[in-house]
C-alpha cells in the first residue's frame, strides 16, 4: 500500500511538472507588419511597406514543453513601388495594399519558462487589394483584387516571451509559399492598326514576405 501511494504521488508530481510548462490560454495580439512582395512583377522594384495585424489566439497544451497555438488575424500588407515596366515613376508614393484574414497554426516549444519558439503553416484569405498613390492627375485608389489569388499559404517562424502578468511580445517571419499573382499581362499594340507590341506579354509569379512585431495579452 505504501509503495502504491508513493508511486501515485511521484506520478502526480511528474505529470504536474511536465504539464506546467504550458497551459490552456486565450488571448489577443496586435502589432506592426513590415512586408514586401517578392518575385517577378510588372511594377519593377518592390520595396517594404509598413502595415498592421490584429486578432486573437488560443494556446492548447500538448505534452511536456509543447503546445499548439491557432490564431485568427486581420493583416494589412503589400509593397511600395517606384517603377512601372522599368520606367521611373514621377514620385515614390505608390503602393499595393493587400488585406488578408490569416489563420496561422503554430507549433510551440518552451525553451525556458516564458520563452518559446514557434513554427507552423498559415492560410490567408484575401479580403481586398488596392493600388494607391498619386500621379499628375491627382491621388488614386484602384481596386485590384482581380489581379491576385483569393488564397495564400505561408510558413511562419517566430519567438515569443510571456511575462508573469500575461503580457507577451513576439517576433515572426512569414514566408509565402504560393504564387499570389493572378494576372497575365497581354501585349499592347502600337497605334490603332494592331501592328507591333507596345510591351511584351508577362506571366507574373509573386510571394508575400511579412515580418511581424507583436504585443498582446493571454490568460
Amino acid at each position: 500500500m505504501n509503495k502504491l501511494f508513493l508511486f501515485v504521488a511521484l506520478a502526480t508530481l511528474t505529470f504536474t511538472t511536465t504539464t506546467a510548462q504550458s497551459e490552456f490560454r486565450i488571448g489577443f495580439k496586435g502589432g506592426v507588419n513590415i512586408s514586401s512582395i517578392a518575385g517577378d512583377d510588372y511594377y519593377g522594384a518592390l520595396n517594404p511597406l509598413a502595415g498592421f495585424h490584429l486578432g486573437g489566439l488560443v494556446e492548447i497544451p500538448l505534452a511536456g514543453k509543447f503546445s499548439v497555438q491557432p490564431e485568427l488575424l486581420y493583416s494589412s500588407q503589400g509593397s511600395k513601388y517606384d517603377t512601372f515596366f522599368g520606367i521611373q515613376l514621377w514620385n515614390n508614393k505608390e503602393k499595393v495594399v493587400l488585406d488578408y484574414i490569416n489563420l496561422p497554426i503554430m507549433g510551440k516549444y518552451y525553451i525556458i519558462k516564458g520563452l518559446s519558439v514557434e513554427l507552423g503553416p498559415q492560410i490567408g484569405i484575401l479580403v481586398s487589394a488596392h493600388n494607391k498613390g498619386s500621379d499628375e492627375e491627382g491621388s488614386f485608389n484602384i481596386d485590384s483584387k482581380d489581379k491576385y489569388t483569393d488564397l495564400d499559404v505561408a510558413i511562419g517562424v517566430s519567438a515569443s516571451y510571456r511575462l508573469n502578468n500575461g503580457i507577451f511580445f513576439s517576433l515572426r517571419y512569414n514566408k509565402g509559399l504560393m504564387d499570389i499573382s493572378d494576372y497575365d499581362y497581354k501585349p499592347i499594340p502600337y497605334g490603332g492598326d494592331g501592328s507591333g507590341d507596345g510591351y511584351p506579354s508577362y506571366s507574373y509569379k509573386n510571394q508575400n514576405n511579412v515580418f511581424q512585431i507583436s504585443t498582446g495579452y493571454s490568460f
